[in-house]
């Protein structure tokens, strides 16, 4: 019932100005264009993950950061099953070992950090196998359900570390990233948030974001999410309908790669932290959450 009555109280704010639920860090309600997709797109490039196990000629695991904030990146803690991928996010007190394929790489790295105990999840990500320019990208997923955690359905490429003023060579592009689990005790954690960030992270960083945005049920129910990226702006949308437009610094004119990926709030491996809203860990060793992706779809205009 009090979920019914925060969207109400944010519909009846939207018909004073669109505005204004952000002005009071509430989320807002998709009620912009419909996306045209049969007779503007095309689908060149998907994954519904029918199979048993993770296409590694569509995706890679992501091994080159380990160690992701509060928490760890696993490959064992990414599993494709029931026509879903799923990425659990669990607590090992003594870690998880490294992968075989990557000793090499740690004998020659002696200096990267190795697991140790504590939250472990995973990312997956199209780079070297799959990476697009322009069109219309969307996955259709269920969140996890733990404060002090988000997921996220984002596209990279290098050029987002370049600092030159500009995103035109490469720009983080977060098409929902989920951190407001905690608020679901008074209605507003159903949301999501989109942005954009270039010019790397460190002083030099510029970004932009079009706020928290309402979707329906999303911890226990599918939604899509979706952005559609021209050459002169990124429109995102939330099962169709658009939440809102960016186009700070210049859109990427670059090729991008897809990711997949949940992050624990925190720092050095330790989940200590509220990031953003996500507020602090509620999970405890021997929980888990389950971020269920049911497809990934990407198309190009006609």
């Amino acid at each position: 019932m009090l979920v019914k009555f925060i969207r109400f109280f944010v519909a009846i704010l939207m018909m004073i100005s669109p505005t204004i639920p952000h002005t009071f860090g509430l989320p807002a309600i998709p009620k912009g264009q419909n996306l045209d997709l049969e007779s503007r797109f095309e689908l060149v490039w998907s994954d519904e993950f029918d199979g048993t196990e993770l296409d590694r000629t569509k995706w890679q695991y992501n091994w080159w950061e380990l160690q992701r904030k509060g928490g760890f990146w696993h490959e064992d803690m990414v599993d494709v099953k029931d026509g879903k991928l799923v990425i659990t996010t669990a607590y090992f007190e003594g870690g998880l070992p490294v992968p075989e394929a990557y000793h090499d790489y740690f004998e020659k790295h002696p200096t990267t950090k190795g697991y140790k105990g504590g939250w472990y999840t995973g990312c997956v990500e199209t780079r070297h196998h799959y990476e697009g320019l322009y069109g219309y990208y969307e996955c259709r997923a269920i969140l996890p359900k733990s404060t002090g955690m988000w997921s996220a359905f984002w596209m990279m490429n290098d050029g987002v570390s370049n600092v030159d003023g500009s995103g035109k060579d490469g720009t983080e592009v977060d098409v929902f990233e989920s951190m407001y689990y905690k608020d679901m005790w008074w209605g507003a954690g159903d949301a999501v948030v989109s942005g954009i960030h270039y010019d790397g992270y460190g002083e030099g960083h510029q970004g932009d974001s079009i706020g928290k945005w309402f979707a329906n049920n999303p911890y226990e129910e599918y939604n899509t999410y979706g952005v559609e990226w021209s050459p002169t702006e990124y429109i995102f949308y939330i099962n169709g309908v658009e939440t809102g437009r960016l186009s700070k610094g210049g859109v990427s004119q670059n090729p991008e790669y897809l990711i997949l990926s949940c992050e624990v709030a925190g720092a050095n491996g330790v989940a200590d932290a509220d990031r953003h809203g996500t507020g602090k860990m509620s999970m405890k060793p021997g929980d888990t959450a389950e971020f269920i992706v049911d497809y990934v779809r990407v198309y190009q205009y006609k």
